[in-house]
């Protein structure tokens, strides 16, 4: 194999929490080496996030923590220090991106901006993931994947029919689009810099990846207005929902797009085709009395045999597992190899996610597990930043590396 796609790349990495600490993840698993910059004054809420390792608290036992910072390597510095600017600076000089998803103005009052990185490092790419932007009128408000699946639209349309607004039972923006976009983003500013030796500044509000997500919905309510929300239900699909099968709490996602699909799933149940169900138009007038129809023959059979024999008839369908069928029993991800257990010392072991992507030449696995809190600090210290060995080794209170 050859090495990893990202190896000699360096990110100077200010981000916390989710969307940033993910974007920069992905670079970390490519191979770029991501320093993540972080304070034992002001931890990363992320650290001290539950669920924990054996159910004890820490700073290093977050499975949440160490899921979204594999492969990473902790400095601790005291940003309040009068000598970390300069220290910050002597590690731009030798890196090729600098990420950080704090609200506009928290990197210019560290003197971390994008002009004052450039003039040490004409080369540097500075990308910040705010909520709303490094300009506007809301570029100061503060945001997280509830507030910003909020603003986007995301908890509307996952809404029930009659119902408040409902989330996604997760951050959505945090684990997907947000991460995912501003990675493709510091990707194509590094092969730009590459072909031209031009940094630049990336500017990335994590709304607007968003509102791409939701592109059907924006172009209908541009044609039509704003339709409420559908649940589980498709507005040109029938059926299109979740049903139950034998099993407390227990339920399978299907999904029949022609008549064909149709023919082979009332094959597969058992039952013969209702003249009221024939045709896609007909399912669409009567989806309330089709998905009763349908439940009555799923909630007796076992969901795994179901989504068997239905997908071997070519109708896409799902079981709707829980977290844990998807660690313990999902044969399709262990076929892949995708979780992935790692040691940190004096944690144990612990689970992770495999990159979603296997390439043929490149290694895809983990390179490592997510940093112990300052793990790194005097390696970086004494290596890339140059400090003198007592500054290195000083323990007391207010130092710089802390």
């Amino acid at each position: 194999m050859t090495g990893r796609p990202l190896e000699g790349i360096r990110v100077a990495d200010f981000c916390w929490i989710g969307a940033g600490s993910y974007t920069t993840k992905i670079l970390s698993d490519m191979g770029a080496e991501v320093i993540k910059i972080e304070s034992n004054a002001q931890l990363d809420s992320l650290r001290v996030a539950p669920p924990f390792k054996d159910g004890i608290k820490g700073v290093d036992r977050s499975g949440y923590f160490a899921d979204r910072n594999s492969s990473k390597k902790s400095l601790t510095i005291n940003m309040k220090h009068p000598d970390a600017r300069e220290a910050i600076l002597r590690l731009i000089r030798k890196s090729d991106l600098v990420t950080n998803n704090f609200t506009p103005g928290v990197m210019e009052r560290f003197g971390l901006g994008y002009e004052e990185l450039k003039a040490v490092n004409p080369k540097i790419i500075w990308m910040g993931m705010s909520m709303q932007g490094q300009e506007g009128p809301e570029k100061s408000y503060l945001g997280y994947g509830l507030t910003i699946g909020a603003l986007t639209g995301l908890h509307w349309v996952s809404g029930l029919p009659g119902k408040e607004p409902a989330g996604t039972g997760t951050n959505y923006p945090d684990h997907i689009p947000n991460p995912c976009h501003a990675a493709f983003a510091a990707l194509a500013a590094l092969r730009h810099v590459r072909r031209t030796g031009q940094g630049q500044k990336i500017d990335v509000a994590q709304t607007e990846p968003m509102i791409a997500m939701l592109g059907p919905e924006v172009t209908a309510a541009n044609l039509r207005g704003n339709r409420p929300p559908q649940g589980n239900r498709q507005r040109d699909v029938a059926p299109h929902g979740v049903y139950p099968v034998a099993g407390e709490d227990r339920w399978l996602a299907i999904v029949v797009r022609d008549d064909r699909e149709w023919a082979a799933l009332c094959e597969v149940l058992g039952v013969p085709e209702e003249g009221r169900f024939r045709t896609a138009d007909q399912r669409m007038t009567h989806r309330d009395a089709l998905d009763d129809a349908i439940a009555a023959h799923t909630r007796d059979r076992d969901g795994y045999d179901l989504m068997a024999a239905l997908q071997g008839r070519g109708v896409a369908c799902g079981v709707v597992q829980t977290a844990a069928d998807v660690t313990d029993r999902d044969e399709q991800l262990r076929h892949r190899n995708h979780w992935q257990r790692m040691v940190t010392e004096g944690v144990g072991e612990m689970l992770y996610n495999a990159p979603p992507y296997r390439f043929s030449r490149s290694p895809s696995t983990l390179r490592g597990p997510a940093p112990k809190l300052g793990e790194h600090t005097a390696e970086i210290a004494t290596d890339l930043l140059e400090l003198d060995e007592d500054v290195v080794r000083d323990q007391s209170e207010g130092r710089l590396l802390y």
